[in-house]
């Protein structure tokens, strides 16, 4: 793992440390690196959104089509236990 050191006014600090107690991180290592997964969630899930926003019309969603996706996750389900089951 690599170390970078990171410069904060004493409010900041102060702020992270707290939320380290009250929160449960081991240190404001795993605080800082949780907020950082957070972040790239978030932009991953804007991406997605604008790709999706970008992207051409499809035919409107019906009951059809979740029903399928229903089955489709089912499928996808059994298959996953009769895999764990083999082994």
């Amino acid at each position: 793992m690599t170390t970078m050191n990171i410069s904060l006014p004493d409010s900041l600090k102060a702020f992270v440390d707290e939320q380290v107690s009250q929160r449960g991180y081991g240190t404001s290592s795993e605080y800082v690196r949780e907020l950082i997964r957070r972040d790239q969630d978030r932009l991953q899930l804007r991406n997605l959104l604008l790709a999706g926003a970008s992207s051409a019309p499809t035919a409107p969603v019906n009951e059809a089509y979740f029903d399928g996706l229903r089955e489709r996750v089912r499928s996808a389900g059994n298959v996953g236990s009769k895999t764990r089951s083999k082994l």
